[in-house]
């Protein structure tokens, strides 16, 4: 049967909603919803229907399902931003109206977000941006690691668009005082989509921080991450302890929970028992215990690790290091005989120790404990389309902290229709990979300085700096691009 649903508004304000699965028409009614929204769903029905009285959980789970699921399909938004000049022609056809909810079609901003989401998959963006001002409406994407501006809207339109996207994360459209956070699930391009939402008040208004996330781009094997082989060889070797604790830092969006995961996958034989502990749980991995980490009723990384040795666990991945009771407690679950991974947010693979240290940690438990530090970066990879050669000058290797070679050929970035006008198509990992070994502990034991611990470790071994030239001197990036990456590495890493 095709009948018409209630907004949003009037369907969680009056706890009335149309129960479109039911061979006649049907009307659930919450309890304690008042006899007067009865007459007006009659006017706003235009004829008589049945009533289903429900409570209120069963209520709030048939407005959920009925709300948070879009009418429109890619294939319809597809066509229709095609057919009509992209983004900006869905703007146009939104109507004049104070929140689009209590309207009485809510399409055209449902249209507008798929558009969104749509053209945000398809240019590879990680992330959306919705920022109010006070005169505007400012929509960016986060491609490659930069934020583009697609879509300065009217600013009258955060609120409708705000609105919808808290119903299709299942979140409270009446709370705009507090942060709030939810989930989408969706299907694009034949892959599944993870959206992650963040809600934040602000001056003018909330503004909204969409990621995200894609399975298949998670899901990469050790071998894919693009490692140079004596680091891939020697994490590799690494991965192969029985114990001990293995970090991998740099800062926010630098790939490393990529890394922890493909990590843990290599290590997922079937016969061991891996459990990962998240804020949130980014990507579901097959075969894999995860739990996400909440605040609210206590549950922190450090108080989850405490309590799942009963749990025999082989294998622990902890989202972050960020105190001390975390850092304990991941040191001495290692120390039990079992393998812990974990991030810190530090400049260098030498920065861990340091933060560590900083954060109480005792010299004799890293010493001890600590297996490895990789440190990792994300530079722009330059598009094969339109980059253009150029020949190496000295202020390049002097960029570059390199005695000058023989003459070399570089590239440039230039930008196209293919890049999007940028210069840039995808980004290439860099990696630096600091081993505990003997030589590392002992230093450890005497309480070694950050760069003498640095200088041991890099004595054979390339740093963050000197594995990117390879991928300058290879042609897949620009030199500018490595020292906006690795600035303080090119300073004071080089040969």
């Amino acid at each position: 049967m095709s009948v018409r649903q209630f907004t949003y508004a009037f369907a969680k304000d009056k706890g009335l909603i149309v129960l479109t699965d039911r061979p006649v028409l049907t009307v659930g009614v919450r309890d304690g919803a008042h006899a007067m929204a009865l007459i007006e769903a009659r006017r706003a029905l235009g004829r008589a229907y049945a009533l289903e009285a429900m409570d209120k959980a069963v209520f709030e789970r048939e407005l959920a399902q009925a709300f948070s699921q879009s009418p429109m399909g890619e294939t319809d938004v597809e066509a229709a931003m095609a057919s009509r000049g992209g983004l900006e022609s869905l703007i146009e056809d939104i109507p004049e109206a104070a929140d689009l909810l209590g309207a009485a079609d809510d399409a055209p901003v449902i249209r507008l977000i798929n558009g969104l989401i749509h053209e945000a998959v398809k240019r590879r963006a990680s992330d959306i941006h919705v920022d109010p001002f006070e005169d505007k409406l400012s929509i960016r994407y986060r491609i490659d690691g930069d934020l583009v501006e697609v879509l300065t809207p009217p600013r009258k339109l955060a609120a409708p668009l705000v609105s919808r996207i808290k119903v299709m994360a299942r979140l409270d459209i009446a709370e705009r005082r507090l942060p709030q956070d939810g989930r989408i699930s969706l299907q694009a391009g034949g892959r599944s989509i993870d959206v992650r939402v963040a809600i934040l008040p602000t001056r003018f208004g909330e503004r909204v921080a969409l990621r995200l996330l894609d399975t298949q781009n998670a899901l990469l094997s050790l071998e894919q991450l693009g490692m140079d082989t004596d680091t891939y060889q020697r994490f590799d070797q690494v991965l192969q302890q029985p114990n001990g604790v293995i970090l991998v830092t740099g800062p926010v969006g630098s790939g490393k929970t990529t890394t922890l995961y493909s990590s843990i996958s290599r290590l997922n034989t079937g016969n061991v028992n891996i459990m990962t502990l998240e804020d949130p749980v980014e990507y579901g991995l097959p075969g894999i215990s995860q739990t996400q980490m909440d605040a609210k009723v206590g549950l922190t990384f450090g108080r989850a690790l405490r309590n799942i040795l009963r749990q025999d666990f082989n294998i622990v991945m902890v989202g972050e290091i960020r105190d001390l009771e975390t850092a304990e407690a991941a040191f001495e679950f290692a120390s039990t005989g079992r393998l812990a991974f974990s991030t810190l947010h530090t400049n260098s693979a030498a920065g861990a120790i340091t933060r560590l240290r900083d954060m109480g940690v005792e010299t004799y438990m890293m010493a001890s404990t600590l297996r490895a530090v990789m440190a990792q970066r994300l530079v722009r990879k330059l598009c094969d389309v339109c980059k253009t050669p150029i020949t190496a000058m000295p202020v390049h290797y002097d960029a570059l902290n390199m005695a000058q070679g023989p003459e070399a050929t570089l590239y440039e970035p230039v930008g196209c229709m293919a890049c999007g006008n940028s210069g840039f198509h995808g980004r290439i990992a860099i990696y630096e990979l600091l081993v505990v070994d003997p030589a590392i502990r002992s230093l450890l034991h005497a309480n070694a300085t950050e760069d003498e611990i640095d200088q041991a470790a890099f004595a054979a071994h390339h740093r963050l700096i000197e594995n990117a030239r390879r991928h300058v001197f290879a042609g897949e990036t620009s030199v500018a691009e490595v020292l906006r990456v690795c600035r303080k590495e090119a300073r004071d890493g080089g040969l």
